[in-house]
């Protein structure tokens, strides 16, 4: 079962809110993963069911995807040993969605942009 703290959930709910504004391109505020595959999902928003998480999704094939994915879904996957996918409790990060998704296109994968984008802080607005 993946836990999303009150607070998370809220900061996901509002993001959705602000989707159709101008120049909308939130950094992720939620990571999930799988601890025995490089399956790793980014999302930026909450839609009103619930359910529907919408971010960057690798499930580790070379080609990480903007989209929707289910919550439920996922947290219903069962994974070899009795595990399931995790919420990566410590993520946090200042680049938008758009940078993620173009890093871990050129570079393959999320876990792959991870480590370039660590490397680069995001610069401030001109």
């Amino acid at each position: 079962m993946i836990v999303l703290p009150l607070s998370l959930r809220a900061r996901l709910i509002a993001n959705a809110t602000c989707r159709d504004l101008p120049g909308h391109d939130p950094a992720p505020v939620l990571k999930l993963f799988s601890p025995v595959s490089a399956a790793t999902w980014l999302a930026t928003e909450l839609a009103g069911d619930g359910d529907t998480l919408f971010g960057l999704a690798d499930l580790g094939f070379g080609c990480p995807e903007l989209g929707y994915f289910s919550l439920a879904e996922i947290a219903g996957a069962r994974l070899p040993f009795g595990l399931g996918i995790e919420r990566d409790e410590q993520f946090a990060t200042v680049h938008p969605l758009s940078r993620w998704a173009e890093a871990a296109r050129a570079h393959g994968s999320i876990l792959a942009a991870e480590r370039r984008l660590a490397l680069t802080p995001e610069l401030p607005p001109d």
